[in-house]
């Protein structure tokens, strides 16, 4: 699924909404669902809670993937884009 309306933080490969988890499922399904994308494709994350706006980017940082960018969202929640990286 890719939502493109010309904002850079509206593109990506495919999305997973994990507000209603905790941890570690957390990062769990995270893991899971960049497991599924190709190298170099960008998996939108919508979480909530201090755990999971901690621990997913460094560790996703830790296991190769990219950042590109986080956003406050309505809610509480955050949103997060991450690039998958090399296999």
């Amino acid at each position: 699924m890719t939502a493109n309306t010309g904002l850079q933080e509206n593109v990506f490969d495919r999305s997973i909404d994990i507000t209603g988890e905790t941890c570690p499922m957390t990062f769990v399904r995270t893991r899971l669902a960049l497991d599924r994308l190709q190298p170099g494709e960008i998996l939108l994350v919508l979480l909530k809670g201090d755990e999971p706006r901690n621990n997913i980017p460094r560790t996703a940082t830790e296991q190769g993937h990219a950042v590109l960018d986080q956003q406050e969202a309505e809610g509480g929640v955050l949103r997060l884009r991450l690039r998958k990286g090399p296999a």
